[in-house]
């Protein structure tokens, strides 16, 4: 275990005897750091948070302080990080409320650049990048291999698709459905297309790809008088048999904000 002498852990910490501390850190009483995982200088980890292995914390990032919820009042709410994540300088990162789900969850692979903000009760799957100063708000879904452009704010409650693109400077105050590229801010956004450069290089199928991009064109570019969900119904009637294309009407199918519809030419 490697401390630096002007770091500030608590003896009640559990700080895995591979990890390290940076210069003047303050790890809390509540904290648990597991393998392999190096906290640089001047970061503050407080509250009930768990921390995976392998893991790079940069620079005055601050994880698992308190949520910014009016009705909170210090429950032992949760913070939970998996592995291999980097989360940059600056990066914010609270725990959870009470109401909500009581923790919020970063999985695997994440890399969160600097000054993003994940807020309370969020769930972040795996090998999501969020680029700098990306926002999320409460209780957001971000599904795994999403990429949120520089200074994209996710309004609370809003679920982010799995493969989802969305460019940097988007407002999102909608549900966005896996698989497409989404620009604009929160009253222009459209969808633009589907994110075939993104699933290509995580190792989508190119038969898969082929599947999500006929079912985006009955579900997107229909004629104006077929309804949602008979495009929906269509979709699945065609594509029975893509797991990723029944992934995509799942979601619009479970969606309580409303799901993004607009495309670049209606």
């Amino acid at each position: 275990m490697t401390i630096h002498a002007t770091a500030v852990v608590d003896p009640q910490a559990e700080v895995h005897a591979t990890a390290s501390v940076g210069a003047y850190s303050v790890i809390g009483p509540n904290v648990s750091i597991g393998p392999d995982t190096v906290i640089d200088a001047h970061a503050v980890i407080s509250g009930h948070t768990r921390i995976g292995a392998g893991n790079h914390i940069g620079s005055f990032s601050s994880l698992g302080t308190p949520p910014q919820d009016t009705h909170y009042q210090g429950e032992p709410t949760e913070l939970v990080i998996g592995d291999k994540n980097t989360i940059r300088e600056y990066v914010s990162i609270h725990r959870g409320t009470p109401a909500g789900k009581g923790k919020t969850v970063i999985g695997n692979n994440n890399m969160l650049m600097a000054y993003c903000h994940v807020a309370h009760d969020c769930v972040l799957y795996d090998h999501v990048i969020m680029s700098n100063v990306a926002t999320l708000g409460g209780h957001v879904e971000v599904g795994s291999y999403a990429n949120l452009g520089g200074l994209v704010a996710v309004h609370q409650f809003c679920r982010i698709g799995s493969y989802t693109y969305i460019g940097g400077m988007s407002g999102v105050s909608m549900d966005v459905p896996p698989y497409v590229i989404l620009t604009g801010t929160r009253n222009r956004m459209r969808i633009a297309g589907v994110n075939k450069i993104g699933m290509r290089r995580n190792g989508m199928p190119r038969e898969a790809i082929s599947d999500i991009d006929r079912a985006f064109r009955i579900i997107f570019r229909s004629s104006p008088q077929v309804l949602l969900k008979e495009a929906l119904v269509q979709a699945t009637h065609e594509l029975a048999d893509s797991k990723e294309v029944q992934v995509m009407v799942d979601f619009f199918r479970e969606s309580k904000r409303g799901v993004v519809k607009r495309t670049e030419d209606n």
